[in-house]
């Protein structure tokens, strides 16, 4: 029997429904924090991990010392459940997601949160909240943001002995505000988000909080996105603020190879979908330069999905890429774009079985 047990039946006493406070505007929602009914919690301590628990709550009580806060022991996940156009609610890859967060956990030196574990607290956090996850159409989905933390009381640098790993879901809308239309980004040379051969590979909160600045200077500048280049030599194209960069260049679907670079979920599968439509693939390194010889380009990750690049800014030396010359999005990043959301929407045969159908919700 498994000590990791779904709690749908241990739970039904306290898990009922919840008339909404008000009626969610499904198809305008921005990508953000709406509370959701619950989230699903289990602790690490004493060598082994504990039992699930389910919570109402949105506070994490922790000790001053923990070494989340002292030493950035903290990674997270991001993917998303969608309700299909025959009802069914489906979540993109989640095998994918546990073995992504197993692989950030042992480069930070945390406890890895076994598989089954993860799929079923990822599958009751699901469950528990079914009343958010957006309608078939809406353009929404139900986002999901499993995260462990370090949690032991400690001031020398070492790795916690202690670990908390919780999953919380909230609905939102698309990551860009402009959708699935051609966006303009920007180069700027005076910001790494990582170092080379740092933590770019995993999914940490540093990573994040160093591309903070540039991020929000890129905003006031009226750029969607940072496109960053390579840490060590500022020669060739990394990733594209929170997401990983792709191009289009001669019919072929290019995109960076780098350790700098997390391994993202989404381009991975756009990558297969690519080779299944007969789509030449290359996985490189790509020089600034040649951002003048591309046809199509665009930001992919859970969030964005694919996010279509109209122009390419140099703020340095005042270059500009024209990528969208019509300012639509390219024949080749529509195609995969349609087919990703066909396969999650339940609209196109799931053949690579990316899925997993959460049933009766």
């Amino acid at each position: 029997m498994s000590k990791f047990p779904i709690l749908a039946q241990s739970f039904q006493f306290v898990i009922a429904y919840k008339p909404m406070d008000k009626e969610l505007d499904w198809s305008n929602l921005s990508f953000g924090y709406i509370p959701t009914d619950y989230n699903v919690r289990c602790r690490y301590s004493n060598g082994r991990w504990g039992e699930i628990e389910v919570s109402s709550s949105e506070i994490i009580n922790m000790h001053i010392a923990a070494t989340s806060l002292h030493y950035g022991q903290e990674i997270f996940e991001g993917l998303k459940a969608f309700r299909g156009k025959d009802g069914k609610v489906r979540i993109f890859r989640l095998e994918e997601n546990a073995a992504r967060i197993r692989s950030s956990a042992e480069g930070i030196k945390m406890q890895p949160v076994p598989e089954e574990l993860f799929r079923k607290m990822v599958i009751e956090a699901v469950r528990l909240n079914a009343r958010f996850i957006p309608p078939y159409g809406s353009g929404a989905s139900l986002y999901i943001r499993p995260l462990e933390i370090g949690t032991s009381a400690q001031i020398g640098v070492k790795p916690s002995e202690e670990y908390l790993f919780i999953v919380l879901v909230t609905p939102v809308g698309p990551y860009f505000k402009e959708g699935f239309k051609p966006t303009n980004i920007c180069i700027m040379r005076e910001f790494d988000r990582v170092a080379p051969k740092g933590t770019g590979r995993w999914k940490v909160g540093g990573n994040y909080a160093a591309s903070l600045e540039a991020g929000e200077r890129a905003h006031k500048e009226g750029y969607s996105a940072v496109l960053y280049l390579d840490p060590k030599e500022k020669k060739y194209i990394d990733e594209c603020g929170p997401a990983n960069f792709f191009a289009v260049k001669n019919g072929k679907y290019i995109t960076p190879a780098s350790e700098s670079i997390l391994p993202s979920i989404t381009n991975k599968s756009l990558m297969t979908l690519a080779r299944d439509m007969g789509i030449e693939v290359e996985e490189r390194h790509i020089p600034i330069e040649e951002l003048a010889e591309i046809d199509e380009a665009g930001a992919c990750g859970t969030a964005a999905v694919a996010s279509p690049v109209a122009e390419i800014h140099d703020l340095d030396n005042g270059t500009k890429y024209i990528v969208a010359k019509d300012g639509q999005p390219g024949p080749i990043t529509t195609a995969l774009y349609n087919k990703l959301r066909g396969v999650q929407l339940g609209e196109e045969p799931d053949i690579h079985n990316w899925n997993t159908i959460v049933e009766g919700i």
